[in-house]
């Protein structure tokens, strides 16, 4: 890795849960080798202060056997026999003045602490101290205690070997330590980087994608982690955009396929009225011709959007008591007169006091466009049924027809925006009717289904909950 790379890695997120992990792994360490430091030295003190009391007893139980020369001369072979650079005794009075000692040679700055007499005088005793030799790098721990009632005893023992050992703990504190903070930093990026390598996938997606590559997917390696769960969100993410991206580009070619016909029929009126009629009539008719066609341009872009919105969730929808029983004989009564005018029969079964909770507009258009659809590709002599009932589970609404029926072909794609089937390209029309009556039915948080067998007919049936739940953006999707 260069050295540009290296210094560009300061900045990622793996980089810094490295230098969080080495940093705590190393704050930990030295909190246990700080520990160990501590008890060790407690007990090296411990047993040096054990060993200081049991002299001192000792030279009490020798002083009461021999008095205070033979207390002297066995100090003097103490010190003799242990080292006089280890270990020194002296003897002083109350006053704080030695009268006796051992070889002071080595000792000479070791001094009489007269504070530390005068509290042995207010009763405590025995008195520890530990003092240090800055010329020397080296410790002595000094006692004071009594070994009759009129004589103290200063008993002084070098911690030649404590300091030993602590030096050699700090040697291999450092060289651990050091050892520990490499290791802990590269288990820490071993561990990042493998804990953010599904990260980085989703990264490299997102990269390919935008450049273009819609298709491509987050692998999932399956172990239900995090990261696992971000690539099956973001796989989501993307089979939804690549549904819109692709409606959209279907919509855009629906589009254009139907407005170039009023589009060319508008133009080709008007060029043949400037070119042979110029009467007062003609412009009329052209106009008449034109306004029509431009509602009929309107009507297509007002429900075109009007499905967008209901699918993407854009605005609410009313949430409101609506008599389904009256919804739907209203629209009985209204498509009658158009039923009868093609000599189509149109019966209906429909329950009482069935109710739901939704936008009452949108549901009239949802019944509407149904029996619209039914009419308009039923032959004459044929007969339309239009059912409605409810029960604890919802609201069931069915429109059957004897009419063209659907093929098998065409069947999954009637939803669709724009799409019509082949035997229904000389009826009117822009697709949108299936589409819309799809988006109300998902917007209430129901559904629509199409059982049909080509020339027997079709059944349209729609499920409503009788509470309008509350829209997701799992609910939202197309």
């Amino acid at each position: 890795m260069s050295l540009k790379k290296l210094f560009e890695q300061r900045h990622t997120l793996a980089f810094r849960l490295t230098l969080w992990y080495a940093t705590v792994f190393t704050l930990s360490s030295c909190a246990a080798f700080l520990f160990f430091y501590l008890l060790i030295t407690a007990v090296f003190q411990e047993r040096t202060d054990k060993e200081l009391t049991e002299q001192t007893n000792r030279f009490s139980t020798l002083f009461a056997v021999r008095g205070i020369e033979g207390v002297k001369r066995a100090a003097i072979l103490e010190a003799q026999a242990a080292g006089e650079k280890k270990i020194f005794f002296r003897f002083l009075h109350l006053s704080g003045v030695a009268f006796s000692s051992s070889n002071m040679s080595y000792w000479q700055n070791i001094p009489v602490d007269r504070a530390v007499v005068q509290r042995m005088l207010g009763g405590e005793h025995p008195v520890r101290v530990t003092i240090e030799i800055p010329e020397r790098k080296q410790k002595i721990r000094v006692q004071y205690d009594f070994i009759s009632s009129t004589i103290i005893l200063q008993l002084g023992q070098a911690l030649e070997h404590n300091s030993r050992f602590i030096d050699a703990f700090n040697r291999i504190f450092v060289g651990s330590m050091t050892f520990l903070i490499l290791l802990s930093a590269l288990i820490g990026w071993f561990m990042a980087r493998r804990a953010l390598s599904g990260v980085a996938t989703v990264t490299r997606t997102a990269r390919d994608i935008s450049e273009g590559a819609l298709e491509n997917r987050v692998p999932v390696a399956g172990r239900g982690d995090e990261v696992d769960q971000l690539a099956v969100t973001f796989n989501r993410m993307l089979d939804r955009i690549q549904r819109l991206v692709t409606g959209i580009k279907e919509m855009s070619d629906n589009i254009a396929h139907d407005l170039k016909s009023p589009i060319t029929r508008i133009r080709g009126l008007a060029e043949v009225t400037l070119t042979t009629d110029r009467t007062l009539g003609a412009y009329e008719d052209l106009t008449a011709s034109t306004i029509e066609e431009c509602d009929r341009l309107l009507d297509m872009i007002n429900t075109m959007l009007l499905i967008s919105k209901t699918e993407a969730g854009v605005g609410s929808l009313a949430r409101e008591r609506v008599d389904m029983t009256s919804v739907a004989r209203e629209a009985e009564a209204l498509f009658r007169v158009i039923a009868e005018d093609k000599n189509i029969s149109l019966f209906s079964q429909i329950g009482e006091r069935c109710t739901c909770q939704g936008d009452v507009r949108m549901l009239q258009r949802l019944v509407a466009n149904l029996l619209d659809n039914a009419i308009k590709y039923t032959p004459a002599s044929g007969h339309v049924t239009l059912s409605l009932s409810s029960d604890s589970d919802g609201l069931q609404l069915t429109v059957s027809d004897s009419g063209i029926g659907i093929r098998a072909d065409d069947k999954p794609h009637i939803f669709e925006r724009f799409f019509r089937c082949d035997q229904s390209r000389t009826e009117g029309g822009t697709g949108l009717g299936l589409s819309l009556a799809r988006a109300v039915a998902m917007a209430h948080g129901g559904g629509i289904s199409v059982e049909s067998k080509e020339q027997h007919g079709s059944i349209f049936t729609v499920t409503l909950p009788l509470m309008l739940p509350h829209r997701s953006a799992e609910a939202a999707g197309p």
